[in-house]
């Protein structure tokens, strides 16, 4: 990384005024002697790049691991691992939620100073959460008994280097180096490689040394973000992060905590009414699903700090970003499961999935698809919602589409069983991607004719370059 200025610029980055129209884009560009249209289309493009090869890293070796650690655990210790990993998801989402989301809105376009300041205060309070709900689970390994206690207690030590790895992820995309972060989950990815084999060779394959190795090499990885940032997480900038972030955090936890336990409720829902055998045909449609899903997810790391740029120029430009996102997401979606519906007769699903389970499976990817592609026409208006930091209205959002996906989800499978509950849920995601185009349409009004979106960002944008800068003196 380049050596920041010992300087900082005395200029605020703010949204565009609603009386001036933006400058235009150069014609020239630069010394790439390519246009600006091209040019442009070309450093996304990289960074788009960055992230769908660091997804892939981080989804293919969490899958692969996973498979690993079913094939060698019998089935008592894999579902303990399955619980703690379910848990930890939860966590990851609590944590992004007030540490990283508002980092990504509030500082992808920041001065670099400010966003090392701002970094710092962002991995500490993404630490303090894995370390408060280790703490938690610590509690909870204590009072079970069997493989959990193990599992739990195991998760509990290693949480904060998993929530503090994660972060540094996060703090590199927003910065536009997305390199960064593919090399950071390659040597945690690398690392774990090696102590699994470690464990093998050593006859610890249980439980608790599994989710220990897990989340040790985690911390490894995150002990070398610092390096590769050059700076130290600052331990007392947690508080001072969650307060000047206090009108996205919370509700970006409320937002991510119930979208991650939407599905979980759905499924609780659709065992206890069918049996957990529907369950198994909707996880091996989703399990269908993942390719494209690695694609969709390493998309995601990139658009929020993408549409923050577009959101410098003007609004016009954040709501064409917008469109493009979602319309390139969903004709993927389309095709990946033109895919499925050809290539599964002809043996793919006998090959992805038990020999007498795939036909049941194929009979829902029509719905699989149909609802992934209500997903990403409500990335793209998602995406516009962040940028704008109308946490209130993505909350909103967010909360109504859970409550839907629950509600319809369990009505389908009391009417028509699986299929039922697979087509209400699809019935639920298009509504979720109304609603949020629907919110974007107003938030974006609102920024144009209202001062308090920009006044917020900025404030508290100038706040860490106050601070920064004292630090500085």
């Amino acid at each position: 990384m380049a050596e920041a200025k010992h300087t900082i610029s005395a200029r605020t980055v703010r949204g565009p005024s609603p009386t001036v129209a933006a400058a235009p884009e150069p014609i020239a560009g630069g010394r790439s002697g390519l246009p600006g249209g091209l040019r442009l289309v070309r450093v996304v493009a990289h960074r788009f790049s960055w992230g769908l090869a660091d997804q892939a890293m981080s989804s293919l070796s969490n899958a692969a691991v996973s498979l690993y650690i079913a094939r060698e655990l019998g089935a008592a210790q894999f579902g303990a691992f399955s619980v703690a990993y379910v848990t930890y998801a939860w966590v990851l989402n609590a944590s992004r939620g007030l540490a990283t989301d508002p980092l990504l809105v509030r500082f992808s376009h920041a001065e670099h100073q400010v966003w090392k300041r701002a970094v710092q205060c962002c991995t500490t309070t993404a630490a303090l959460v894995g370390l408060v709900m280790g703490i938690v689970c610590l509690i909870v390994g204590i009072i079970a008994t069997g493989t959990t206690r193990l599992s739990f207690i195991a998760l509990g030590i290693s949480l904060p280097g998993l929530t503090l790895q994660d972060s540094w992820r996060y703090s590199f995309f927003a910065l536009g180096k997305g390199s960064k972060a593919f090399v950071n989950d390659t040597i945690w990815t690398v690392s774990l490689v090696c102590a699994l084999l470690l464990l093998r060779f050593s006859h610890h394959q249980t439980v608790f040394w599994f989710v220990l190795a897990w989340g040790a090499t985690a911390t490894l990885a995150a002990a070398i973000g610092p390096l590769q940032a050059r700076l130290l997480p600052r331990w007392d900038g947690a508080l001072e992060w969650l307060s000047k972030t206090r009108d996205l955090g919370t509700r970006y936890l409320i937002e991510n905590t119930g979208n991650s336990s939407s599905n979980q409720l759905r499924l609780y829902a659709v065992g206890f009414i069918i049996g957990l055998s529907a369950v198994g045909y909707i996880q091996e449609g989703t399990l269908l699903m993942g390719p494209f899903f690695v694609i969709f997810q390493g998309i995601a790391l990139v658009t929020v700090p993408e549409a923050s740029r577009s959101l410098r120029k003007s609004t016009t430009q954040l709501k064409r970003y917008c469109a493009l996102v979602a319309a390139a997401l969903t004709l993927g979606a389309l095709l990946w499961g033109a895919i499925l519906e050809v290539a599964m007769p002809r043996g793919l699903g006998a090959l992805l999935l038990h020999s007498g389970n795939w036909e049941a499976a194929y009979g829902i990817v029509p719905w699989m698809v149909l609802s992934m592609m209500g997903a990403t026409v409500a990335a793209g208006a998602n995406a516009g919602l962040r940028a704008l930091g109308a946490a209130k209205r993505s909350m909103r959002v967010a909360l109504i589409s859970a409550a839907t996906y629950v509600l319809l989800g369990v009505i389908g499978a009391a009417i028509h069983g699986t299929y039922g509950s697979v087509e209400g849920t699809a019935c639920a995601t298009w509504v979720g991607a109304t609603l949020c185009w629907w919110q974007l349409r107003v938030a974006v009004r609102e920024y144009k004719t209202s001062p308090a979106p920009r006044a917020a960002a900025d404030d508290a944008v100038r706040a860490f370059e106050v601070a920064q800068g004292q630090t500085n003196v």
